[in-house]
């Protein structure tokens, strides 16, 4: 018997108690359990629950009043959760974690689940959360740095603190895959706000609701053969701040350069951390931050030292100078000042337009369906909605609701800019949906392209570029190959010009204003769009 099927165990064993925090169902309809009257006094039912169990209550659905495990089919099981975070939320509490078991039965395959109602409404959206993406060389301490800050830990010097991140498949998101990792840690009142076990995701899902502040982490990785991956998750993930990690063992590479570029090419505020300061002589540390101040002078930056400047300047000057501190993720050299540093920085790309979405993973949820996950650019969005997905391959948008949101595992019923979220969709099979759609507004208008008019900056090629360049553009979520026309017929590295930017293979929707990086071998460049007329 696995762990998670003792919750199913333990809660049968226990039973419906009169006045108790358990209580089963069969299942839960929007037409009989939502009628006028039923909702008020199964609101007030489960509010008694939460009473009764100090704030928590648990809801087993797929079973009957006898402890009878029955099971229900997926769609009437999501029709249940969906009724049940309705009951909830009237009571004033949210739903906190569904756990969820298939179960045979005479008409096939059948499911049950364990909810957990905690009191409470669920995190107040603002701008009180913050999204930082890493970046630097393949074994430079990225997500060893970032476990060890989500956790308290120390590292073990191996990279054990790493493990805490979703770095499995089936841990990441609930479906996004290792390419991307993703971790999350807050403050309040009484400071930082951190995991005790990552590798639980109710765990992850405290974090959320305790924090007063939230900082999330989107892990990209090092290796070369993977950058656009890490393009991928610099440019399409919404992020307020760059961090880019440099080996005081190694010092910094040719990787460390281009990642460097990525970020400030893509005018997101940036620090940089000396990691692993623990293994070399002070000397060496010493040697390295002045190579790394060297790399910033050379492409125009201004480094400033926090050890020296402190966090306060860091903070009220981060984008017109690039923080620099010297860290250890195995002594905990410079952790708190990190900590410090990342509780004052305010949010640097919230927007309060329309609601819009791109979409980067999708993923299929036993009970819930279709799921697309990605950063919320702009608006807000709430469980209910009725949005447009796409653009279809052939340009198209179609209708879906959203049936539910999460956000690390917690559901949320509503999610603003910024956001790193999962949002279960009604209307459409995890098949239909690609990375690089968008969710909108039901009542939005939208008219993809296949071309768009762009100034572009051609930061790296061997030769020049001419009339027919076929790199790959990567703007939002979107990575798609395209073909450049530049004015004039070709541009030299180092220019800057304008150009025809032609789609390969299907329209997307794009925006006057929006930055996007491209690439081909090891030619690269950067570019706004300034036309989609």
């Amino acid at each position: 018997m696995t762990a998670d099927r003792a919750v199913l165990e333990a809660a049968l064993e226990r039973g419906e108690e009169e006045g108790g925090p358990i209580e089963f169902k069969e299942r839960l309809s929007r037409d009989v359990h939502l009628s006028d009257g039923r909702m008020e006094s199964l609101a007030a039912q489960l509010r008694h629950r939460v009473l009764s169990g100090d704030g928590e209550a648990t809801y087993v659905v797929g079973v009957t009043d006898d402890g009878h495990v029955a099971g229900i089919e997926p769609t009437a099981f999501s029709e249940s959760m969906d009724v049940l975070s309705l009951l909830a939320e009237e009571s004033g509490a949210h739903i906190e974690d569904v756990e969820t078991w298939g179960v045979g039965g005479a008409d096939g395959e059948g499911i049950v689940g364990v909810a957990t109602i905690r009191e409470g409404s669920i995190l107040d959206t603002d701008d009180s959360h913050i999204v930082v993406g890493t970046a630097g060389h393949v074994d430079h301490g990225k997500s060893t740095l970032v476990g060890s800050l989500v956790t308290g830990e120390a590292d073990d010097g191996q990279g054990e603190t790493r493990s805490y991140l979703d770095v499995q498949p089936h841990e990441v998101e609930r479906g996004l895959s290792a390419d991307l990792s993703y971790a999350v840690y807050g403050f309040d009142a009484g400071g930082p706000v951190r995991m005790d076990n990552p590798h639980r995701k109710s765990d992850r899902a405290r974090v959320v609701e305790e924090a007063d502040r939230l900082v999330s982490f989107v892990d990209t990785v090092g290796h070369e053969p993977w950058l656009r991956t890490t393009i991928r998750g610099l440019v399409g993930q919404k992020l307020d701040y760059g961090l880019l990690t440099v080996a005081a063992d190694d010092g910094p590479t040719e990787t460390t350069r281009e990642h460097l570029g990525i970020l400030l090419a893509t005018e997101l505020p940036t620090l940089v951390a000396i990691t692993k300061t623990d293994v070399v002589s002070d000397e060496r540390v010493a040697e390295v931050e002045r190579e790394v101040e060297r790399l910033l002078r050379d492409v125009g930056e201004t480094p400033l030292r926090i050890e020296r400047h402190g966090v306060e300047a860091a903070a009220e000057e981060i984008g017109d100078v690039v923080p620099v501190l010297r860290t250890s993720a195995v002594d905990g050299t410079g952790l708190d000042t990190l900590d410090h540093l990342f509780e004052r920085l305010p949010k640097t790309n919230g927007d309060d337009g329309d609601f819009r979405m791109y979409i980067d993973r999708t993923y299929s949820v036993t009970g819930v369906g279709a799921v697309a996950s990605g950063t919320v650019n702009s608006g807000t969005v709430e469980a209910g909605d009725p949005l447009l997905i796409g653009p279809m391959p052939d340009g198209s948008f179609r209708e879906v609701e959203v049936r539910s949101i999460e956000m690390h595992y917690h559901r949320v019923d509503r999610a603003e800019a910024g956001r790193i979220v999962g949002i279960a969709l009604k209307g459409i099979a995890e098949r239909d949906i690609e990375r690089g759609m968008v969710l909108l507004p039901a009542d939005a208008d939208p008219t993809p392209v296949r071309e768009f008019e762009a100034e572009v900056m051609v930061l790296n090629h061997p030769t020049r570029i001419g009339t027919g360049y076929e790199p790959v553009v990567h703007l939002e979520t979107v990575s798609e190959a395209a073909i450049f026309r530049p004015e004039g017929g070709h541009l030299l590295p180092g220019d800057r010009g304008t150009a025809t930017v032609e789609f390969k293979f299907r329209p997307y929707l794009v925006e006057e204003g929006q930055r996007f990086v491209f690439r081909e071998g090891r030619s690269k460049g950067v570019g706004t769009v300034t036309d989609i007329s």
